[in-house]
């Protein structure tokens, strides 16, 4: 019940995005099943990455409450017991409702057997991205203990954004959401070449296969900065 309930909440996101094209025809210069195209790769990561790490956004939790004391004393990598600790299963409606999405999109595209491939490492790589995300920016919080909404500001506040062809914003956001904060590489730029479209903003055309490499130099950034936090951490002192 929990994961069907999670799954119809999640599908009001896209519902607005229905509504919207009941009174345009195209958004950015994207029509309804190539925006879904983007909603539901960008949903599919994001689903993954947060059933897997989404427990590290109440580090700040353990750390106030002492729990993460209690985690090094065990024999496990710390990271590790984040992501197994409140497993639950009701992401999987998250997960469940963007796959639909994409599904419903797929027509939409000409597919090859290099584009299915890009198709299944745009997900990979999107849901390296934001998990990279929630583990880079919830380490904020064993310096201040308290800033898991500012966190979500770039995990779920990411997903907001991809959710529309960032054609919709500047050229500098563009531009800071690829080489500042790699959110267009969750969808943006792969969904470009699975289109058949020249990027809007031009773009090289070679960033439109960088995924992977975004996704790679994310994780890295992510656990050095978790391994710069576990070694400030001093205990509560409780």
């Amino acid at each position: 019940m929990l994961v069907v309930g999670s799954m119809l909440i999640n599908g009001l996101d896209f519902v607005g995005l229905w509504i919207m094209f009941a009174n345009i025809d195209h958004l950015g210069g994207f029509g309804l099943r190539e925006v879904a195209l983007l909603y539901g790769a960008s949903g599919i990561g994001i689903g993954i990455a947060d059933t897997l790490i989404g427990s590290v956004e109440r580090i700040g939790t353990y750390v106030r409450t002492g729990r993460l004391d209690q985690m090094l004393t065990k024999p496990v990598p710390l990271l590790v017991q984040v992501c197994a600790d409140q497993f639950t299963l009701r992401r999987l409606g998250r997960i469940t409702q963007a796959a639909v999405v994409f599904a419903w999109a797929a027509p939409v595209v000409d597919w090859t057997l290099l584009r299915v491939l890009v198709a299944v490492v745009m997900m990979a790589s999107a849901t390296v991205i934001f998990f990279a995300l929630f583990v880079g920016f919830s380490c904020i919080q064993f310096w201040t203990t308290d800033a898991s909404e500012f966190a979500n500001g770039f995990t779920y506040g990411g997903n907001t954004v991809t959710q529309y062809p960032l054609t919709v914003f500047p050229r500098e956001v563009l531009v800071s959401l690829t080489f500042v904060l790699p959110i267009a590489f969750v969808n943006w730029y792969p969904c470009l070449y699975l289109l058949g479209r020249d990027d809007p903003f031009g773009m090289p055309a070679w960033l439109q296969f960088c995924s992977p490499v975004a996704a790679v130099v994310s994780m890295a950034l992510a656990l050095l900065a978790w391994r710069t936090g576990v070694r400030h951490y001093t205990s509560t002192g409780s």
